[in-house]
């Protein structure tokens, strides 16, 4: 197989540019530095497809590993003909390998080995031959009656025989690839109620659907039953259409051993293949949905990891609960922890007055401009207490409830006892609650992506692939926005291309002991960072007031030289990169984008890339999305009445629809068919987590506390 070819074909992708992404990936570059830095190698394709590329790679090269494997393993076994090697170099997928190698695979001890042993394979080659006009099957077995080998008589002779025959149909790769082909056109996954109370998966007490049109969550809520004991699962084939393959396959015209194939094909269907392959196809439909679920949470992760932080604001953070009260925690602009307290305002205590006159001193004293609640326990009471108390500021002070999914797992962890070792795991967890609402990226970093909650059936999923993922998008934001070299954490710092765990940590403490970066380079004294690091991770660092100023931006150090050509084309005022160059849009324009890159000596990606930097040094590509929704009042679900409009943020988007969060505590579920009027395959195609929608209340369940949705115009 041609990896490169194929590769290309596959990604729509020229020739060199498979090439160019292989070879750049093979020395060891990073994903965001291959999108961002070399974009003339690979044609502008996205980090998120070089990814997908990435994988495909490893599983191609996989697969062409197993074949060289797999085909010495049967000429060691002197088993190799030319049709048998074709079709090993042509197997396009790794299940598809495997079904060729199946009937030279070791075994554990079966029937039809046994039945080989006593000699009688020989019987069932001949049975199998079905020559015209061949003897009575009876006939043929008294030849084969060994009391010393266990054969006793002709019936002990058939039986082996038949699971000799039985095998080596099970192994045949065309039995398999037919029938799971007629499982695609005809199959179902069904299932049925294990018990008798009311549960979750009521839905699925009996329930059947066609494999190929079943939904990965669907697959995922009946695998998770099943789990639980809840639900029998089973795939569903109608058996007669099955034998039919065998029949093709295996019966001739006329066979003279017709009624002894055909008892011999049921056994090898219902003991052997249908087993087999029933657990090989659920196997697929569950890894297939395992990804849809991990691309889901990818995402959702993604629009929630880049949500504008809330700049130049003080914020008062409340972690809700009930008897141990609410923990408060105020923070500056940048962060830094001014002020700590808890208030009682929530029951038993409903200590109201005495908490409200403890969250105005906190207010006037601090200047807080937003208080950000967390929406766990308490959430709701909390939310009235934060408004009724607010409404004397007249605006002034705003509010939002913050997903406060993780910052348990945050306050709890080795980081946040590092962090802040003089408060208690509360506190923390309050100091989390209000940074997320400043800056999510920089906080939200810090804790494990399967914890932060936007997912759909995240724990149902191979959690070292979901880990994977995630951590791939986590990645990818953080360096899309760039990182502040002198402020940031090492757990932001360790996601930067290029940079490990171990490293970010000698960059903090360098940076302690030595004072603030005054440019990039000098990050070549960093322990640990050799040149290869600097490389990758050099042009994601930012460094605003430093005696550099492309150190503020996104041009990376290799580049330097081609920006300060494009500037000479500009007059000395238009050159200030503190403010942010002016004019460049037109010079492109003017002189064209290929002389230009030309005249500076790169690729008219990084020309257009280095413009742009220029232009706004130090830009924060958040800046241009939509302003988390602030609020200064609240309702309840009793105040939900259909026909209602209302705006809210989109906070989870599944296979099904979003949850929007309205400002009732409860988020309401905008289906998928009530999202647009024209159709769609994913709500993804339209909303994205933390998009601000307008909704129309449609249903209010308050008794399920479920509230339905429509984006709709009518």
């Amino acid at each position: 197989m041609d990896i490169k070819q194929k590769l290309a074909e596959e990604f729509s992708l020229k020739s060199e540019y498979s090439e160019n992404i292989i070879t750049l990936i093979d020395e060891g570059n990073t994903i965001p530095f291959i999108a961002r830095y070399r974009k003339e190698m690979h044609g502008t394709t996205d980090d998120q497809t070089l990814r997908e590329f990435g994988e495909r790679l490893v599983y191609l090269r996989n697969l062409e590993k197993k074949k060289e494997d797999y085909a010495a393993a049967i000429r060691e076994q002197g088993k190799m003909t030319p049709e048998l090697e074709a079709a090993l170099a042509g197997a396009q997928t790794l299940a598809a390998l495997e079904d060729l190698y199946r009937p030279y695979k070791q075994k554990k001890r079966t029937r039809a080995m046994i039945a080989r042993e006593r000699g009688l394979e020989p019987l069932a080659l001949a049975l199998l031959e079905q020559a015209p006009g061949g003897e009575a099957p009876e006939v043929l077995a008294q030849a084969y009656i060994n009391p010393e080998k266990e054969v006793p008589d002709g019936a002990a002779a058939l039986a082996g025989a038949s699971d000799i025959i039985a095998e080596i149909m099970a192994d045949d790769a065309a039995v398999r690839g037919g029938l799971k082909q007629l499982i695609a056109r005809q199959g179902l996954i069904a299932s049925q109620a294990k018990v008798t109370e009311d549960t979750v998966y009521r839905l699925y007490y009996d329930f059947s659907e066609p494999v190929s049109k079943i939904p990965p969550h669907r697959i995922l809520a009946v695998n998770r039953g099943e789990k639980e004991e809840v639900l029998k699962v089973s795939l569903v084939l109608e058996e007669e259409e099955a034998l039919k393959v065998f029949r093709h396959l295996y019966l001739k015209p006329d066979s003279p051993y017709a009624a002894f194939l055909e008892a011999a094909l049921a056994d090898s269907y219902d003991r052997l293949v249908f087993p087999s392959v029933e657990r090989e196809i659920r196997r697929e439909l569950t890894e297939k949905a395992e990804e849809q679920a991990i691309k889901m949470f990818g995402d959702n992760l993604k629009p929630l990891l880049l949500q504008p932080p809330i700049k130049g604001k003080r914020v008062l953070a409340v972690d809700p609960a009930y008897r141990t009260g609410c923990k408060l925690a105020v923070v500056d602009e940048n962060g830094k922890v001014l002020d700590t307290g808890v208030i009682y305002p929530t029951p038993p205590q409903n200590k109201v007055e005495e908490a409200a006159r403890t969250l105005r001193s906190l207010i006037e004293k601090h200047k807080v401009d937003c208080i950000s609640i967390g929406n766990g326990t308490a959430s709701k009471e909390a939310e009235i207490f934060v408004a009724e108390t607010i409404k004397s500021y007249h605006g002034k002070v705003s509010y939002m409830v913050v997903n406060e999914a993780g910052a348990s797992v945050y306050s709890a962890s080795k980081l946040g006892a590092q962090e802040f070792p003089q408060f208690d795991v509360s506190l923390r967890s309050a100091v989390s609650i209000a940074r997320r609402l400043q800056d999510p990226l920089s906080e939200l970093v810090k804790i494990d992506p399967q914890s932060i909650g936007v997912g759909q059936y995240q724990h149902d999923v191979a959690q070292n692939r979901l880990k994977e993922s995630l951590q791939g998008v986590v990645e990818d934001c953080v360096n899309a926005v760039g990182v502040d070299l002198n402020t940031a954490s090492p757990s932001i710092l360790q996601y930067v291309s290029g940079i490990s765990a171990a490293v970010a940590k000698n960059i903090v403490e360098y940076r302690e002991e030595n004072g603030a970066f005054a440019s990039r380079a000098g990050l070549k004294k960093v322990k640990g960072l050799g040149p290869k690091a600097f490389e990758q991770c050099a042009g994601f660092l930012r460094i605003p007031g430093g005696k550099e100023p492309l150190d503020n931006t996104g041009v990376h150090p290799e580049s330097y030289e081609a920006a300060r050509k494009l500037l000479t084309l500009l007059s000395e005022e238009r050159r200030d990169l503190r403010k942010g160059v002016t004019g460049l849009d037109h010079a492109v324009k003017r002189v064209g984008a290929e002389k230009l890159a030309a005249f500076c000596g790169v690729g008219v990606p990084t020309l257009l890339d280095m413009a742009q930097e220029l232009a706004k040094p130090g830009r924060d590509i958040r800046d241009s999305l939509p302003q988390p929704l602030l609020r200064t009042d609240v309702l309840s679900m009793e105040d939900l009445k259909p026909g209602m409009v209302l705006t809210g943020t989109v906070r989870n988007v599944i296979d099904f629809g979003a949850f929007v969060d309205i400002g009732v505590h409860q988020d309401g579920l905008v289906h998928i068919s009530q999202m647009t009027d024209r159709y769609i395959k994913h709500p993804s195609e339209v909303v994205k987590v933390g998009d601000v929608v307008e909704v129309r209340v449609l249903e209010v369940d308050a008794a399920k506390k479920r509230i339905s949705l429509s984006m709709k115009k009518s």
